[in-house]
């Protein structure tokens, strides 16, 4: 449904995202199909002609910038905000999408696999983003609410941290509420399971591992929710750069468990996120 107040929200969104010249910004607070609506809205009160109209759905669906393609009509389809992966990207590209992205006023707007000079370029434009230079995440905007329930996102050990972070950044991003338990590994089991009532309170968890991969199991066989298994490349020769956690996961035995790719944070907070969304009927 559409607030009473979103009517207003062109007038109160902050100087510094203000629409550019020459190619506005589609008309969206970045929630399904709100963004059609709030667009049409616009036209019947006469705050919008009907050639900017145009010219923004002319821009929906996507924006060539020359060396990249921009999805705006990625959050009509309910997915939210493209996001841009940063590694291959040169700085100056990767600012340029972000830019086209915040333009669109959809939430969340995320860079990952960002390394300093991403960030860099990013910053110059955006100063109000959120740079997590370990997980190489930049966060330029957070979705202001998210579905009820709470993630915890579980890491195996310190050298997890990496991929845990970005797991709970991105979930945070969505707007999720999130509950951190680090290292809590199987080479010492009463760590977890002093940490049980925790792991019982969690509507969903992402569990992050590498070497042997057996965390997940463990924890799935404690908790009644779906839980999201991430390997990681931590580990000496014969893990493979987390091919062995990834097919001990594949292979886990608890119920409920779901694997992602090797060091797959983001995809773990997004998918914590989807469930939790559709268990409260926004997915």
């Amino acid at each position: 449904m559409v607030s009473a107040d979103m009517p207003d929200m062109v007038a109160q969104l902050p100087a510094r995202q203000a629409p550019r010249v020459g190619c506005p910004p589609v008309y969206s607070p970045g929630v399904a199909d709100v963004q059609l609506h709030l667009l049409l809205e616009a036209v019947a009160r006469g705050e919008l002609s009907v050639r900017d109209a145009e010219a923004r759905l002319a821009r929906l669906p996507f924006e060539d910038l020359g060396f990249a393609r921009v999805d705006h009509h990625r959050a009509v389809r309910g997915h939210g905000p493209e996001v841009v992966y940063g590694r291959g990207k040169t700085p100056g590209e990767v600012a340029a999408i972000a830019d086209a992205l915040v333009a669109g006023y959809g939430a969340p707007v995320l860079v990952t696999r960002a390394g300093q000079d991403h960030a860099n370029a990013v910053l110059a434009a955006h100063p109000d983003a959120g740079w997590h230079p370990r997980s190489g995440l930049l966060v330029l905007r957070r979705a202001a609410a998210g579905p009820p329930g709470t993630v915890a996102v579980v890491c195996a050990g310190t050298s997890d941290l990496p991929v845990a972070e970005e797991a709970w950044v991105t979930a945070e991003a969505f707007g999720c509420t999130v509950d951190r338990l680090v290292d809590v590994g199987v080479a010492g089991p009463h760590r977890l399971f002093a940490e049980v009532e925790r792991l019982q309170r969690a509507d969903v968890l992402v569990v992050v591992a590498g070497m042997e991969g057996a965390l997940p199991s463990l924890v799935a066989g404690l908790v009644g929710v779906p839980v999201v298994a991430v390997p990681t490349s931590v580990g000496y020769g014969a893990s493979f750069d987390g091919l062995a956690a990834l097919l001990a996961m594949l292979n886990s035995c608890a119920v409920g468990v779901s694997v992602v790719n090797i060091d797959n944070g983001f995809g773990a907070g997004a998918l914590a996120a989807r469930i939790l969304g559709a268990r409260a009927g926004h997915g």
